[in-house]
Parts: C-alpha cells; structure tokens; sequence
C-alpha cells in the first residue's frame, strides 16, 4: 500500500465535511493488483445517494491527481457508502443519529434491553422500552452504555405511515 491511510484522511476529509457530513471510517485493502479505498460517510439526518455519489466524485478527483495517482498507480477501487445498520454504535452521536429506532442495549453492568431511542443529550439516552402490553422510559448514562446495536425492523407502522393508510394510500 503506497498511501497511508493517514495521508489519505487529511485529503478528502475536508470534502466530505464541506458536504456537511462526517468521515466515519477509511480502510485501504488490498485486492489482488488493485487496492480498495472504502469511505464510510454519515450525517445527522442520514446521508441519501446523490450526496454519496457528489463526494465520491470530488474524493475520486483527488486520488486520481498527484500525489495518489502516482502512488497508486492507477489501479484502485474507490468505495463510497453510508455505514450499514449493522454498525455497533460507539459514539455519541451513531446514537444521536439512531432516533427512533429499536435498539440492543448491553450495559456496562451486564445487563441488557431492548429499546426504542427518544432522546439523547451529551449525556444520557432516553429510551422506551416495551415489555408486553406496557411501556416504559428508560435514561441511561451514556457511560454506562457498552455496546448498542441498530434491530433491523420490517413491519413498523410509523405515524406517517398510518396517514397515508388514512389517506387511502
């Protein structure tokens, strides 16, 4: 690998925090005589296609230009995408950014639940926890959080979805 992935960040970041999202994770990989440069974006709101593919253009303008295009010779993957769901969440805000969505919670104590995130603030997340037929709200400690894990949900019914069932939709 002829560039770093150092190097590499201090390039494009700014890029990408011009298109008002964050750089979450570069990884070099090598691949045969190619060399994948992969670039996970995210931004509070969630990031849609036409912003992935404006900062993959400019991100691919500067890695075909001096100094990369010479260290990597031409024969690279560029891969820009949003983190997947299936993403630990490890900083605050992956769980700013989880609004709303059902979560698996393992606590530094041990212990674990399942709920849905209502707020957050510096410190504390608030969630609301389901069990059987009653709800709950739940306030942890963000540092009492270990690990927390985005439950992928097929058949939720939001508020907007129930007007347009209203609507006839």
């Amino acid at each position: 690998m002829a560039a770093s992935v150092e190097t590499i960040r201090k390039a494009i970041e700014p890029v990408v925090q011009a298109a008002g999202a964050d750089l979450e994770e570069l990884q070099i990989q090598q691949a045969g005589r190619r060399e994948i440069v992969r670039v996970v974006v995210d931004r509070d709101g969630g990031i849609d296609l036409n912003l992935v593919s404006d900062i993959s253009r400019e991100i691919s303008v500067i890695l075909d230009n001096e100094p990369f295009n010479s260290e990597f010779a031409g024969t690279f993957v560029l891969e820009v995408t949003s983190p997947g769901v299936d993403r630990p969440l490890t900083q605050l805000k992956h769980w700013r950014r989880s609004h709303d969505r059902l979560i698996d919670v393992e606590l530094t104590d041990g212990s674990q639940f399942t709920g849905r995130i209502t707020s957050t603030t510096d410190d504390v997340i608030v969630f609301t926890v389901t069990q059987g037929k009653t709800q709950e709200e739940r306030t942890v400690a963000f540092a009492d959080i270990k690990r927390g894990k985005v439950q992928v949900e097929f058949n939720r019914v939001t508020t907007e979805d129930e007007g347009d069932v209203a609507d006839g939709h």
